[in-house]
């Protein structure tokens, strides 16, 4: 099978998509420029909002607390780092 000449190019190749994303592009300007002191007042709330997440995603290895730590057969006890 041979391919057409005139294929449909990917969408963010197209020029909607470019249109598209300078007109958020400025959106987003506007909305930080204008809203800026809400932002910033809510900034250190994320940032403790992020801390549990944070252990709840990074922490999925260690398997605290389980008593199926003597089954495993983790070689290196539950840790992600790699090995030096």
């Amino acid at each position: 099978m041979k391919m057409s000449a005139q294929e449909t190019p990917p969408f963010w190749k197209s020029r909607g998509a470019i249109a598209l994303v300078g007109f958020a592009a400025v959106a987003t300007f506007f909305m930080f420029s204008e809203h800026r002191a809400h932002f910033l007042g809510v900034l250190p709330y994320l940032i403790f909002l992020a801390c549990p997440l944070m252990h709840l995603f990074m922490h999925h290895g260690h398997h605290h607390g389980t008593q199926v730590e003597a089954q495993h057969s983790d070689p290196q006890g539950g840790h992600d780092e790699r090995p030096s």
